[in-house]
C-alpha cells in the first residue's frame, strides 16, 4: 500500500514530459512495425500527445486528458470495433517497454513492475473491448494506477 509521502508514478517517471517522450518513442517504433503500422496509418498528428496525457493521468498526473478529451468514455470509443488481436496487443506492449527505455523512464524494478502492470491490464481490456459484439462498460472513471505491493524504497 502506498504511503502518504510516496511520490506518484507520474512524479517518479518525470511528469508529463516523460510520458510525451515515451509516446513519441513508441509511435516512432509503431509506425515502423509491420504488425502495428496499419493500425496507426491514419493517426491524428496529435495522437502521441493524447496518449501521453492519458498515461500521465492514469499514473497520478493532472486530469488533462479527461478535461480536454472526455476521459474514459472517449478512450473507449477509440477502441470499439477495432478487433485488436493478441499478437497486436503483445507487440504494442513490447514496443511500449522498448520505448520506456528509449525515453529514459525509471528502470527500477518497483516502477517498471507498476508500469507493466497497468500496460498489461490496459491492453487486455482494450483488446477485449475492441472485439466484434463486445459490450464494454461505457462510463467509468479514468483508472488511477499506483505502486501496488512494491512502492519505491526511499531509505
Amino acid at each position: 500500500m502506498d504511503q502518504p509521502d510516496t511520490p506518484s508514478l507520474y512524479a517518479w517517471a518525470g511528469g508529463t514530459d516523460a510520458f510525451v517522450r515515451l509516446c513519441e518513442a513508441f509511435y516512432d517504433r509503431a509506425r515502423a512495425d509491420d504488425l502495428l503500422a496499419p493500425m496507426f496509418a491514419e493517426m491524428d498528428p496529435g495522437h502521441a500527445r493524447y496518449v501521453a496525457l492519458w498515461l500521465a493521468e492514469v499514473f497520478g498526473g493532472p486530469p488533462v486528458y479527461t478535461e480536454q478529451h472526455g476521459g474514459y468514455a472517449h478512450m473507449l470509443s477509440l477502441h470499439i470495433g477495432r478487433g485488436i488481436t493478441e499478437p497486436q496487443r503483445r507487440r504494442w506492449l513490447n514496443l511500449m517497454m522498448d520505448a520506456a527505455d528509449d525515453a529514459g523512464l525509471p528502470a527500477d524494478p518497483e516502477f517498471r513492475a507498476a508500469f507493466v502492470g497497468y500496460l498489461e491490464w490496459g491492453t487486455r481490456l482494450a483488446a477485449s473491448n475492441s472485439q466484434p459484439g463486445a459490450d464494454p462498460v461505457r462510463r467509468a472513471p479514468v483508472p488511477r494506477w499506483g505502486w501496488g505491493v512494491a512502492p519505491p524504497y526511499l531509505g
